[in-house]
């Protein structure tokens, strides 16, 4: 999702209060809140495939999966996020607003949100100490990057293309998933985007990232 406007400071409380009966959703950073604009057909095509895997196969166990509207709060970086699909294996109120503790977060990229989605995020997230994995998924081709925590704390980055199969290790009896299965719908068999390298793109600035085509 993406940051469309910048408020003064707020509170953590007073953002919490704001957001129950905002009409447009913000994410929170440090006392600065950004208000968000809505997603395409592709974007919610890709999340809503990610979530019903998740949903179909956490049924019975203590984890849940989100989409979109639960907020994920990173205490250590003083923000709260609204990722594209989460799971979380806490023990929550059914009132609440967000958690602290999610095991996995993806967030589907776009124009407007792959720098925030592959820089800041990026960092906050593998900050949260029950994260296991972190997902960026492109939306314009078949590409998905995912950031695994290891046995000994340190992150491995793997890349899946269309042809491969993940393994969400985070989650209880790890779910395995098609890269095709989370494209479902999204391209035809016969107009499959090719995948292009991504190196050097963390390093790219806002505008050059936003002339890409995620």
């Amino acid at each position: 999702m993406s940051v469309a406007e910048k408020y003064s400071f707020l509170t953590v409380e007073d953002y919490l209060k704001a957001e129950e009966s905002a009409k447009v959703r913000h994410e929170y950073i440090d006392g600065r809140v950004f208000a968000m604009t809505g997603a395409n057909r592709r974007h919610n095509k890709i999340a809503g495939n990610i979530f019903a895997k998740l949903h179909s196969f956490l049924e019975g166990t203590r984890c849940t999966p989100f989409v979109h509207d639960m907020k994920v709060r990173v205490k250590v970086a003083n923000c709260f996020y609204y990722p594209d699909v989460m799971v979380a294996c806490d023990v929550a109120a059914d009132d609440s607003v967000y958690t602290e503790e999610p095991v996995l977060i993806v967030e589907v990229l776009s124009a407007s949100t792959a720098t925030i989605d592959r820089r800041e995020k990026l960092t906050n997230y593998l900050k949260i100490p029950t994260v296991r994995e972190y997902l960026i998924v492109h939306q314009k081709r078949m590409q998905i990057e995912c950031h695994r925590k290891c046995t000994d704390g340190s992150w491995i980055r793997t890349e899946y293309k269309h042809g491969d199969t993940i393994i969400f290790e985070s989650l209880p009896g790890q779910l395995t998933v098609s890269v095709d299965a989370i494209y479902r719908n999204v391209f035809n068999e016969d107009e499959i985007p090719e995948v292009r390298e991504v190196e050097g793109d963390y390093d790219l600035s806002e505008d050059e990232a936003l002339a890409l085509d995620w």
